[in-house]
């Protein structure tokens, strides 16, 4: 300290002490999260989302819902494939993520509105979120995986489950945002759909190498985005325990600190878990530099149905001479 003058220190260098996904929704006047993957995916971006809000940011909550919408008054959506859902939204009630979500929201005194795409191919997905993204004004979008299945590029021994994942990727890769970005929260959990988790850092170098991986940062266990979301994971699976959220459940263990064989609903019963700090890490891309690393993307590009999408990505699959070997994590 000797020598130091008060008023003479430097501030930080953004480029290390900032994540770059900060960086680049700074200036975002409303940014839209939206769960990639349908069901619980849209929990994965709610850390991020209230921390926005806290920020003073404008954020909207949306869903690639795999729910039954179709028990939502017609005259109350708001163009084909995109219906707002709140609170009181008709619905299924043992499995409704988004009313799940947008009750908590009511009760934590948010904006309880989540908006849900139906369950489709790329190119009504996109025409959904474009009528939804010039209806708000949005100008970034921010797709959250939880998990790693969107990550995967294809030629992996295992690629979880991606049809969801990669009809969301392609929709919004494919529309004129100024930031659009993809964060990945649950590292390791996967591991029960087939993935491989060397390949997730495998491809997470290469997607670094080409400039467009962000980098990753921990969501703060004393924070109060960190304390909202480990409440709502609680909410979500005391409202439906039928159906909870294997997911969100293990990273939310971690966020408060869990390790190892922890169980936080039945439905993983006779499994061995590894809950770590890794899993409430955000891993953040750029989304156009994902798009390009999925080798059969353009393949989606004019699907209008989740069997196609099934099927384009089936053939791709039986296309691939050989696929990259599983290896373990060294350490």
């Amino acid at each position: 300290m000797a020598g130091r003058r008060r008023g003479r220190y430097r501030p930080l260098v953004p480029g290390i002490f900032e994540p770059e996904l900060s960086r680049r929704l700074r200036g975002a006047t409303h940014v839209l999260i939206a769960g990639a993957g349908g069901g619980f995916d849209v929990y994965a971006g709610l850390p991020l989302a209230l921390a926005l809000r806290e920020a003073g940011t404008r954020v909207t909550l949306a869903s690639f819902a795999v729910s039954e919408l179709d028990r939502i008054p017609a005259h109350t959506w708001l163009r084909s494939g995109l219906v707002a859902v709140g609170p009181d939204s008709p619905g299924n009630d043992r499995y409704f993520p988004e009313r799940t979500l947008a009750r908590w929201l009511d009760r934590a005194g948010h904006d309880p509105v989540v908006y849900a795409f139906a369950r489709t191919g790329v190119r009504p997905l996109r025409a959904a979120y474009r009528a939804l993204i010039e209806r708000l004004g949005v100008d970034a979008v921010v797709l959250a995986d939880g998990g790693t299945d969107i990550l995967m590029r294809g030629d992996e021994a295992g690629i979880g489950t991606p049809e969801e994942d990669m009809t969301s990727l392609a929709a919004v890769a494919g529309l004129d945002v100024p930031v659009k970005a993809v964060v990945s929260l649950g590292f390791g959990i996967d591991s029960h759909h087939g993935i491989c988790h060397a390949h997730v850092l495998e491809n997470l170098a290469s997607l670094q190498r080409a400039g467009a991986y962000l980098g990753g940062f921990s969501i703060p266990p004393s924070s109060a985005a960190a304390r909202a979301y480990v409440d709502a994971v609680a909410h979500a699976n005391a409202s439906t325990p039928l159906h909870a959220s294997i997911v969100n459940g293990q990273v939310a263990a971690a966020v408060r600190g869990d390790f190892g064989d922890v169980h936080v609903t039945s439905r993983t019963d006779g499994t061995e878990l590894f809950v770590n700090p890794l899993m409430a890490m955000y891993f953040t891309v750029d989304l156009d530099g994902l798009a390009s690393h999925v080798h059969y993307l353009p393949s989606l590009e004019r699907t209008r149905t989740p069997m196609e999408v099934a099927l384009a990505i089936e053939e791709y699959r039986d296309s691939v001479p050989t696929t990259r070997p599983r290896r373990p994590l060294p350490q």
